[in-house]
């Protein structure tokens, strides 16, 4: 910590007497968030290194310092092996029970909300453990409150950011000049937009491990990241406090944690007792009275008098000015960064063939922190071989959502083919949300069917029933139109044994079938068969209709010879005898 200090007060204005109060505080104490919360608005309060004095950039720190030094590093004996992970050791390992609940219930609730963020609990606790050493080792109260309180310097300018306040010292008791706060060190004008009640008390408290930790992570979730990426992980910790010191030493705290850790008690956490760096080197003539041993001389002075803020580069023979780079994008606020994309409780999506669907597909679209979000363009598309369609035969629509976050489609038409389909509704860009419904269109069903007619079907051996069998399917005594229809000859009224012998059908080709499964039921719901053949076996035969949705008829079928006519009885005198031939007169010689 004490080396970030002297960085820092290279390039702000601070005095010695400053300079030495901040040291002693670091040096004497086993808490060292309380200390330098207790030192006062005379303590140094740096922005980070990467940024000039006075700008905060929008990071939740107000690029305030963070207080936990890092601990002594490892370095391998093997040459060119990195030496930025802490030193490994059951006591730095153990993170306080509430503060590692804290960090997981966070990680959990984000995978809810914002998935494709793949925010991992170890990186929460890698800032945690920066900015406030697991808020003091772990010293909360039962609800997670830290006690007492966590803040930082007021940020007032004199070596690091310049804040007024903002919150009338609600959070940080500092109605003058804003302090960073609690065991996440948010400034309170970051926490405004930020914070959350994920203990449910009813409080956004920043001095709340579990609403801090939760607000971190969203915090850290912003402008579509992924942090499985590691230039969005990077970028999300600079987001956090612009220092590329701030992110080296979370990355090793990160790294370190995912090698392993455990639950320790609450308040047994460890906290540097030394800094394990040297004290900061005062700037000459920075307060009065001053016989602190100078630091390297400043560069030759620019114009107007002021001093460059970096020092000489050895044996470069001038000075260089840090390079500055570019800020990093200020995170959106999450009244407007889109977070999720939920079912807005679209129910079971069922229609039978050519209906309108009753249920319409209806999505919720939520912000960072779980309000619903207006105005987000919602992509429907129909995919699947039923020939469904939203209503007007688009197969894609658009909809926007309105003020309580949800957007719904447009109704849905069923087509004339059976099966299943799927609609899907997309969201976002960068890393879109996706949701998928599963649908299903059914066949056209009846539930009663008959005869339209009773004539007797009566055919002789070898010929064709001379009348057609007229049928009419209904649904709930209306007409079923374009209801499926099986047609099969069988020996038993239940249909259960198909019969090989008697009347037929005829198939393209001419040749004999006794079963049809291309029939179907006209706009009336009717339903001509085609036309009967008789074998040449005789006797009484079956006909079984069937329908979707299980509605049947059995049809009688009768196979017989026609009777032969009888004679004619002769009338009373009369002989049936056959009239003698009249024979023709011979011819007279």
């Amino acid at each position: 910590m004490a080396a970030h200090i002297r960085r820092r007060l290279r390039k702000g204005a601070t005095t010695t007497a400053v300079a030495a109060a901040a040291v002693a505080a670091l040096a004497a104490s086993q808490a060292p968030a309380a200390t330098l919360a207790d030192a006062g608005s005379g303590d140094p309060k740096a922005a980070g290194e990467d940024t000039a004095s006075g700008e905060t950039d929008g990071a939740a720190t107000g690029n305030s310092p963070y207080y936990t030094d890092l601990p002594p590093l490892v370095t391998p004996d093997k040459p060119g092996s990195s030496s930025d992970l802490p030193a490994a050791g059951s006591a730095e390992a153990g993170i306080p029970a509430s503060v590692l609940a804290a960090y997981k219930q966070a990680e959990r609730t984000v995978a809810t909300t914002d998935p494709s963020c793949r925010l991992p609990w170890q990186l929460l606790a890698a800032i945690g453990k920066v900015e406030s050493g697991q808020a003091r080792g772990g010293r909360v109260d039962a609800n997670g409150t830290a006690s007492p309180r966590i803040l930082g310097p007021a940020l007032n300018g004199q070596g690091f950011a310049l804040i007024k306040d903002t919150d009338g010292g609600a959070y940080d008791g500092d109605a003058v000049h804003d302090r960073a706060v609690g065991p996440m060190q948010f400034i309170p004008s970051t926490w405004a937009s930020w914070g959350q009640d994920a203990n449910g008390d009813g409080r956004k408290d920043p001095n709340n491990i579990y609403d801090a930790a939760l607000a971190a992570g969203r915090y850290l979730c912003a402008n579509d990241r992924d942090l499985a990426l590691a230039a969005d992980l990077d970028q999300a910790v600079l987001s956090y406090n612009r220092s590329t010191e701030y992110l080296r030493t979370v990355r090793s705290w990160f790294s370190y944690y995912q090698r392993g850790t455990h639950e320790i008690p609450d308040g047994t956490g460890t906290l540097p007792s030394i800094p394990s760096t040297p004290a900061p080197s005062p700037r000459p003539g920075s307060g009065s009275g001053s016989s602190a041993t100078p630091s390297p001389s400043p560069s030759p002075s620019k114009p107007g008098g002021k001093p460059s803020p970096g020092p000489s580069k050895p044996g470069g023979g001038g000075s260089t000015s840090p390079t500055p780079k570019p800020p990093t994008p200020k995170p959106t606020p999450p009244s407007e960064t889109f977070g999720s994309l939920e079912n807005a409780g679209t129910g079971p999506l069922r229609a039978t063939a050519g209906q309108e669907f009753d249920e319409r597909v209806s999505v919720l679209a939520r912000n960072a922190v779980g309000a619903p979000l207006a105005k987000v363009p919602v992509t429907f598309t129909v995919t699947g071989g039923t020939g469904t369609l939203f209503a007007g035969g688009k197969k894609t629509v658009t909809v926007r959502t309105g003020a309580d976050g949800t957007a719904t489609a447009p109704k849905l038409q069923a087509g004339e083919k059976a099966g299943e389909f799927t609609v899907t509704a997309v969201a976002g860009t960068g890393r879109p949300r996706t949701l998928t419904y599963a649908a299903t269109v059914t066949a056209r069903q009846a539930d009663a069917i008959a005869r339209t007619d009773e004539k007797a079907l009566v055919a002789a051996p070898g010929e064709k029933f001379a009348d057609a069998v007229t049928v009419k399917a209904t649904y709930k005594d209306a007409a079923a139109a374009g209801v499926a229809v099986t047609a099969t000859m069988v020996k038993d009224p239940l249909g259960v044994i198909d019969n090989d012998k008697g009347p037929y059908f005829k198939d393209a080709d001419g040749k004999p079938v006794r079963t049809l499964t291309t029939l179907t039921t006209d706009a009336d719901g009717q339903l001509r068969l085609p036309e009967i053949f008789a074998d040449d076996n005789e006797g009484t035969y079956l006909l079984r209709l069937t329908t979707e949705g299980g509605a049947s008829v059995v049809i009688k079928l009768t196979v017989e010879a026609p009777e032969e006519a009888a004679p004619e009885e002769p009338a009373p005198g009369e002989t049936n005898a056959p009239e003698p031939t009249e024979t023709p007169a011979a011819t007279k010689p």
